[in-house]
């Protein structure tokens, strides 16, 4: 099995989960790709793909992936396994939580990926957010806020990468 986990990160913490997913999966399994260097046309070359992006300030998306935003829509996505994780500060920007993992999960499912990872939404406190589904009970993938939160990111972290790698195996059955 083949990772390929890329993310955006501006101040590093987006970066700092990836590596604490890649450690928790594996180092050997994940290899992890900054979009900022990483053409994204390489997702071709893994069997399970993982994408972390942050929101900032009233919604927006985090400035490496807003770089290659328009380049998205012809992602070779169809047919793969996809999990997201999104960062985000659901105190200070209660009305935007984790927007933009809402955005980049619209676009990965109109390229027609299998997406998997979805997050119960316990334990937050937010007022809106559009990485929400199933009438706002669910996340879109990982969320994590370690502006508020941070203590309780590892043991997400390890709960959802233990989901994550149970759910792709179920993809191959």
């Amino acid at each position: 099995m083949k990772i390929g986990l890329f993310y955006g990160s501006t101040t590093c913490y987006t970066e700092m989960a990836a590596e604490k997913i890649a450690a928790f999966i594996g180092n050997d399994l994940v290899e992890l790709h900054n979009v900022k260097t990483t053409p994204l046309e390489q997702v071709a070359d893994f069997d399970l793909l993982i994408f972390g992006i942050s929101t900032w300030d009233f919604g927006e998306i985090q400035e490496d992936w807003q770089a290659i935003w328009p380049t998205l829509a012809n992602l070779p996505l169809k047919g793969k396994v996809v999990a997201l994780f999104g960062l985000g500060d659901q105190e200070g920007y209660g009305e935007w939580f984790l927007d933009a993992m809402g955005l980049l999960h619209d676009v990965v499912l109109a390229n027609q990926a299998h997406v998997i990872g979805y997050w119960p939404n316990q334990g937050y406190h937010f007022d809106a957010s559009k990485a929400l589904i199933n009438d706002g009970k669910t996340f879109v993938g990982l969320a994590l806020d370690e502006d508020s939160q941070y203590e309780l990111s590892d043991a997400r972290i390890a709960t959802w990468c233990e989901q994550v790698l149970i759910e792709y195996q179920e993809t191959l059955v």
